[in-house]
């Protein structure tokens, strides 16, 4: 059985998908990347709005378009990323 993961792991997870597409994915993609479903999504992207770790921006395209809606990681959520990263090896190193 899978093991589920833990709210900052799915926080992890969702920053570390828009780190490696560049600092910037299109929300579909964000979904698939992170494994969640829609509404779960947008309940994280909203907590990460609000703790301004995202930005969420529409990119102009040509003809006659709807705006391209973007999420963008800001430095916060990089430095957020780093963290998780060095807590994670400081649990790994101590085998928990």
């Amino acid at each position: 059985m899978a093991v589920r993961r833990s709210r900052l792991e799915l926080v992890f997870d969702i920053l570390l998908a828009i780190q490696n597409k560049g600092g910037r994915i299109k929300p579909t993609h964000l979904m698939y990347k992170s494994n969640l479903s829609h509404k779960l999504l947008n309940g994280y992207l909203e907590e990460l709005l609000q703790k301004e770790l995202i930005l969420l921006e529409e990119e102009p395209v040509k003809k006659k378009r709807r705006p391209l809606k973007v999420v963008r990681i800001t430095d916060k959520g990089l430095s957020f990323l780093a963290e998780f990263r060095r807590m994670r090896e400081f649990t790994d190193a101590f085998g928990l």
